[in-house]
C-alpha cells in the first residue's frame, strides 16, 4: 500500500477521535448543542491535511474548538424563551386602570389596546388614554392578546385623618364687645345705591366705575359724625351679579334696600328681598331720588306690600327713609336708623384668640400678588397671622383699609384688604386663622384630597351611566345581527367600525367649525364668576356649542394667547389690559382678543361672536307669480314636451331664477325653466299680465289650476337664540 495513502488514512481517524472527544466534552457541559462552521484564519483546515505528521490529538481539539463556535444549545434557549414568556405574558391588574396605564403594564402602545376593543361594547369614540376601564374590560384585553393576568395586591389604605380647620365654638358672653354693623346695601341697578355710599364716605366711587355701574363688591368703614362706624357692602345691582348680592347678604347684619322713587320696584329689587329673607337679615328701606319731579314714594311702599315688605305706617316693621343721594338729603336720618336698628340687634363679637372671617372679593394685583378683601368676625388679624382659605393660604404680610392705608391690626366688622396668599381664594370662602404654616399645609392638602375624592366619585358615576348606555346600544346591535354567523357578523361589524381602527386619539380632537372656544379673564373673582353663571345660562348648543376652555384673573398673557391659538378661540377680558407685545402676538396669530368694562357690552358682543358661527339661512324671495290656464304638448324629437299656457298675476317670471310648480297648497317640483315663449319668440322676462309658455327641465304633467313660482334664493345670517336675560 502507498506510504502517501496510509497517513492520509491515519490523519482521518485522528480527527474522528478529535471530533467525538469534543462532541463528548459539549454534552457533558450541555445536551443538543448546537454548532456553526466558522472558517478559521490561523488554522484552516486545509493545513491540517497538509501537515498531518505535525497533527496531534491536543491541538486537534484546539483546531476543532476554533473551527466551531458554540453558540447556544437549544434546550438554554427554549428555558429563557419560555422565562420571558412567563413574565411578559403575565399582567399585573387592578379593578380600575386607564388604557394609558394597562397598555404600559403590557408592554404595547395605547394603538393595540384600541384595535383589541374594536369588537367590544366599548365606545371606541369616546375612549382616550386617560379613559377608565374596570375589570372585565380588563381581563378580556389581556385574554385576547395572549396573556395571562394577576390581580395586584391591594395596599390596604387607611383611612385618611380630617385634618381640616374648623370654627372655634361659642365664646363666653363675658368677652363679648361691641361691633359695628355690617350693613349690605341692595337694589335694582342704577338706583342710586354707589351715589348713597359715595354721599356717606363723600369719595368719588361712582366716577371710577364703569358706565356708572358697580362691577365688583366693594367693603368700606364709613365714620358717621356721631362717632359710630358703620362697615358698608356695595354689591352690583345688574342682574349678572346676583350670586355677589347672595354672598353679601350672608356676612351682613341689615340690608339697606335702594328703590328709586320714579321707577318703583324692579327685577332685582324682587331679588334683593329673596336674598335678605333667605339669609334673615333685617330690612331698612331707602327710597331715592325723591327730588326729581316724578318721584312718588307712596307708590313704591304699596308695591312692596306685595311682597311682604310693610313699612311703619301700614304696621310693620321696616323702617321707610325718603332720600336724594345725589343732594345728600336725609343721609343722616338713613345713618341714624341704621344705628338704632344695630343696637336693637346688640351686635357684638370676640376679639381675642384665633381670627375667623369671610373673603368678600379677591383680584390678583400686578404689584401686590394674590389680594383678598375680607370682613373679620371673630379675633382680631395682625401681621403674621396664618390664615386658610379655600384650598389656599396666606401669611399675612400687609393690610390695608378701603383707601389703601396700610393698618397693623383689624377687629371684627372691620373690612380689611390681605396681601401674602399663595393663590387666590374664592370670593366668599371662609378665612380661618391657624397655628402655624405646617398646620395650613395639612389644611389645604386635606380639602384638595376631599376636592379630588367628590370628583372621582362624579366622574365614575358619569362613566358608569355611559358604559350602561353603550353597553343598551351594543346589545340592540347584536341583536339585529343574530340571525348571521360569526364570519359574517364579524364583517358587518369590520366595515361599519373600519374607520375607528385606524383613528389615532389626537386625531379625534379636530376643530368643529360650529364651535366657540372661550377664554374668560377678569380684574377680580366675583367678576369672573359673574360672566361664568351668564355662560352657564346658554342653551342654544344645537345652534353652536360654546366652550369655555379657560378661566381666571388678571390680564390677558402670552399663555391665553397660546391657549386661544389651539383651540381656534376667542379671549374676552373684563376690565383688564392687554399690552402692546400682547396684542401684536394675537394680531399675528389671527386670534380675537375682545375688552370691555361693562358686563352686558361684553355679552353683547359674545353674542356677536356666536352669530358669526352661525350658517346662513336660505330665505326664498317671491318675484313673481303665474297660473296654469291651458295644457299641451311639443313634440321635440321623439320626445313629447308638456307645455303650460300661463298668465303672470303678480310681478315678473325670469328665466334666469329659480321656479317651483305648487298644485293644492303641495310643492310639486322645484327647479328651472327649459324654455319660456311670448306667442313664438324665446323671452328671457314676461312681466304681470302677460301670457307666455313654459316647460320644465323635469318632464312633469301640468293641470289647469297649478301655480308657478318664480323666486330667487337669499342667504340671511342668523341671530343665536340664546337671551341672557338682559
Amino acid at each position: 500500500m502507498n506510504r502517501g495513502l496510509i497517513l492520509k488514512f491515519e490523519n482521518l481517524l485522528q480527527l474522528r477521535g478529535a471530533c467525538r472527544q469534543l462532541r463528548t466534552l459539549s454534552y457533558r457541559k450541555v445536551s443538543r448543542a448546537q454548532w456553526k462552521s466558522v472558517q478559521s484564519s490561523a488554522h484552516p483546515v486545509g493545513s491540517v491535511l497538509l501537515y498531518p505528521h505535525f497533527w496531534q490529538e491536543d491541538k486537534s481539539i484546539s483546531i476543532a474548538l476554533s473551527q466551531r463556535r458554540h453558540l447556544a444549545t437549544k434546550e438554554e434557549t427554549k428555558k429563557k424563551k419560555k422565562k420571558m414568556l412567563l413574565i411578559k405574558g403575565e399582567v399585573e391588574i387592578r379593578q380600575k386602570m386607564t388604557v394609558e396605564e394597562l397598555a404600559r403594564a403590557m408592554g404595547k402602545d395605547i394603538d393595540h389596546i384600541y384595535e383589541v376593543l374594536l369588537y367590544t361594547d366599548i365606545d371606541l369614540n369616546s375612549l382616550e388614554p386617560d379613559s377608565i376601564l374596570y375589570e372585565d374590560h380588563i381581563k378580556l384585553i389581556v385574554k385576547k392578546s395572549g396573556m395571562k393576568y394577576k390581580s395586584a395586591k391591594l395596599k390596604e389604605e387607611k383611612e385618611r385623618e380630617n385634618t381640616d380647620a374648623v370654627k372655634r365654638p361659642p365664646a363666653d358672653p363675658a368677652v363679648l364687645t361691641p361691633r359695628p354693623p355690617v350693613v349690605t346695601i341692595l337694589g335694582h341697578v342704577d338706583h342710586g345705591k354707589t351715589t348713597l355710599l359715595d354721599s356717606l364716605r363723600k369719595t368719588q366711587v361712582a366716577a371710577m366705575e364703569a358706565g356708572g355701574i358697580t362691577q365688583h363688591i366693594g367693603a368700606f368703614l364709613v365714620h358717621l359724625p356721631s362717632g359710630e362706624k358703620i362697615t358698608f357692602l356695595d354689591t352690583p345691582g345688574h342682574a349678572a351679579f346676583s350670586a355677589m348680592r347672595a354672598r353679601g347678604t350672608h356676612v351682613t347684619d341689615i340690608v339697606i334696600l335702594v328703590v328709586a322713587a320714579e321707577d318703583g320696584v324692579m327685577q332685582q329689587t324682587i331679588e334683593s328681598i329673596q336674598h335678605a329673607k333667605n339669609a334673615g337679615v333685617p330690612l331698612i328701606l331707602a327710597i331715592n331720588k325723591c327730588d326729581k319731579p316724578e318721584a312718588d314714594p307712596e307708590r313704591v311702599k304699596k308695591e312692596l306690600l306685595a311682597y311682604d315688605v310693610v313699612c311703619e305706617e301700614f304696621g310693620g316693621d321696616v323702617q321707610a327713609v325718603n332720600i336724594s343721594a345725589l343732594k345728600g338729603e336725609n343721609l343722616m336720618v338713613l345713618a341714624e336708623a341704621t344705628v338704632a336698628l344695630a343696637e336693637m340687634l346688640e351686635l357684638k363679637a370676640d376679639a381675642t384668640g384665633l381670627v375667623e372671617g369671610t373673603v368678600i372679593e379677591s383680584r390678583k394685583d400686578k404689584g401686590k400678588g394674590p389680594v383678598t378683601t375680607a370682613i373679620i368676625q371673630r379675633g382680631t388679624l395682625r401681621k403674621g397671622c396664618v390664615l386658610v382659605a379655600g384650598k389656599t393660604w396666606a401669611k399675612v404680610r400687609f393690610m390695608f383699609d378701603e383707601n389703601g392705608k396700610a393698618v397693623d391690626a383689624a377687629s371684627p366688622g372691620i373690612p380689611v384688604e390681605i396681601m401674602g396668599w399663595k393663590d387666590v381664594p374664592s370670593a366668599g370662602d371662609e378665612v380661618l386663622e391657624v397655628e402655624s404654616e405646617q398646620r395650613a399645609h395639612e389644611v389645604v392638602a386635606w380639602r384638595t384630597y376631599v376636592e379630588q375624592q367628590e370628583k372621582l366619585k362624579k366622574d365614575v358615576e358619569v362613566i358608569e351611566a355611559k358604559q350602561k348606555e353603550h353597553r343598551v346600544e351594543y346589545e340592540k346591535k347584536h341583536q339585529q345581527l343574530a340571525h348571521l354567523t360569526w364570519r359574517q357578523r364579524k364583517a358587518v361589524l369590520y366595515k361599519a367600525n373600519k374607520h375607528v381602527m385606524f383613528l389615532k386619539p389626537k386625531e379625534k380632537t379636530e376643530m368643529d367649525k360650529n364651535v366657540l372656544s372661550v377664554i374668560v379673564k377678569g380684574d377680580v373673582d366675583g367678576s369672573v364668576e359673574a360672566i361664568l353663571n351668564i355662560l352657564d345660562s346658554y342653551d342654544a348648543d344645537s345652534e353652536c356649542k360654546l366652550d369655555v376652555v379657560h378661566f381666571g384673573m388678571g390680564d390677558i398673557s402670552e399663555s391665553d394667547i397660546s391657549l386661544a391659538e389651539a383651540f381656534n378661540g376667542v379671549i374676552f377680558g373684563f376690565s383688564v389690559k392687554a399690552h402692546e407685545n400682547i396684542k401684536q402676538l394675537a394680531a399675528k396669530k389671527g386670534i380675537k382678543i375682545k375688552l370691555h368694562s361693562i358686563i352686558y357690552k361684553l355679552v353683547d358682543d359674545l353674542k356677536e361672536e356666536l352669530n358669526s358661527r352661525l350658517p346662513p339661512s336660505v330665505v326664498e324671495n317671491t318675484i313673481g307669480e303665474a297660473s296654469v290656464l291651458n295644457i299641451f304638448s311639443v313634440t321635440v324629437g321623439k320626445n313629447k314636451i308638456p307645455v303650460a299656457g300661463c298668465r303672470v298675476q303678480k310681478g315678473l317670471l325670469d328665466k334666469k331664477m329659480k321656479f317651483k310648480l305648487i298644485r293644492k297648497r303641495d310643492v310639486i317640483w322645484k327647479g328651472s325653466l327649459s324654455s319660456l315663449k311670448h306667442l313664438k319668440d324665446d323671452v328671457q322676462v314676461i312681466k304681470a299680465g302677460m301670457d307666455c309658455g313654459l316647460s320644465l327641465d323635469k318632464n312633469i304633467e301640468f293641470n289647469i289650476g297649478d301655480e308657478i313660482i318664480c323666486y330667487e334664493e337669499k342667504e340671511v345670517p342668523q341671530t343665536t337664540s340664546w337671551d341672557p336675560g338682559f
